[in-house]
């Protein structure tokens, strides 16, 4: 058996340790290094999430601001439609608040229907006395041949319609009707007449018996009313016709037997809102004839109250 020597055995004892130790040492580091790459390369991955999670949360969030700037813009758009239908919606009010201004506030306290019914009645002159065959007659110049007086009294009726509070826009608290009336008035009753108007004939030779005529003229009229609402607030309306179309048809007939005879109407007055839908008022109209109608002549003027009842 060969022996070391003891230098040689200590030095081999000492490497052998060394390396035992640095087997020992190495070892464990190696595991750590191993794991620690490990980590690195999961946080690495983890990053990597990270900043993908990032990016799709900027995408998200810029989808979002395009969205929100979107919504805002459509908001704005809606303001600006919203204040322009504010602004429509205050002009019409306003139009309307002047329209009342201007019309309704007019009959403040007083009725506003657009249609009127009234009931006429009061006196009227002719301007002259009426000649007439049953009464005189220049053709068959006997018999009492007497003529009415030129005082009568009269009874009518007929409508108001509005056509406009304000005269179409032109003149406020002014209203233009159209103005439909008949009336009839009475001369005279039982009138002796002309020989045509004996029982029997005086051209028969009968003896003188006038018989009695009524002298009556009945008048159809349309014209313009003219109705000023300035006095509202204490519920009078004075109003004006400025010029109508009447026709007249008198009783007994002219001495050529013709009974209808067109003029020209001129009238004004006022009324008064007694209570509701109720008014009562006065006129005076002036009927005008152009020449006379075989000789006859029928201008003549009337004055009265009315009734008037609005619906």
């Amino acid at each position: 058996m060969k022996v070391f020597p003891r230098n040689q055995k200590s030095a081999f004892n000492f490497i052998l340790g060394t390396s035992l130790i640095l087997t020992t040492a190495v070892a464990p580091a190696q595991v750590y290094a191993n794991d620690a790459n490990q980590r690195i390369k999961q946080l690495e991955r983890a990053l990597q999430e990270i900043q993908s999670e990032l990016q799709r949360i900027k995408s998200d969030s810029a989808q979002t601001t395009r969205k929100v700037d979107q919504i805002q813009e459509t908001s704005t758009q809606t303001t600006r439609k919203v204040e322009q239908i504010q602004e429509t919606t205050q002009r019409v009010e306003q139009n309307q608040r002047k329209e009342i201004d201007t019309s309704s506030t007019a009959f403040s306290g007083m009725s506003d229907k657009r249609t009127m019914l009234f009931f006429r009645g009061g006196y009227a002159r002719s301007d002259q006395t009426r000649n007439g065959v049953s009464i005189e007659s220049r053709v068959a110049p006997v018999g009492a041949q007497e003529r009415a007086d030129r005082d009568a009294w009269y009874v009518g009726a007929g409508f108001d319609f509005q056509l406009t509070k304000d005269t179409w826009g032109l003149i406020p608290k002014t209203e233009i009707d159209a103005e439909l009336m008949f009336e009839y008035k009475q001369f005279a009753h039982g009138v002796p007449g002309s020989a045509l108007a004996n029982e029997p004939t005086q051209l028969a030779g009968g003896a003188l018996n006038p018989r009695g005529v009524t002298v009556s003229q009945f008048t159809l009229s349309a014209a313009p009313k003219i109705k000023f609402n300035h006095f509202a607030e204490y519920k009078i309306r004075p109003w004006i016709i400025p010029a109508g179309l009447a026709i007249h048809v008198i009783s007994p007939p002219s001495e050529s037997i013709t009974v209808l005879d067109p003029g020209i109407m001129f009238a004004g007055g006022f009324e008064y809102n007694i209570w509701k839908d109720f008014f009562i008022g006065v006129d005076a109209r002036y009927q005008l004839t152009a020449g006379s109608l075989d000789g006859s002549k029928f201008s003549g003027m009337t004055a009265g109250g009315y009734i008037g009842i609005g619906f």
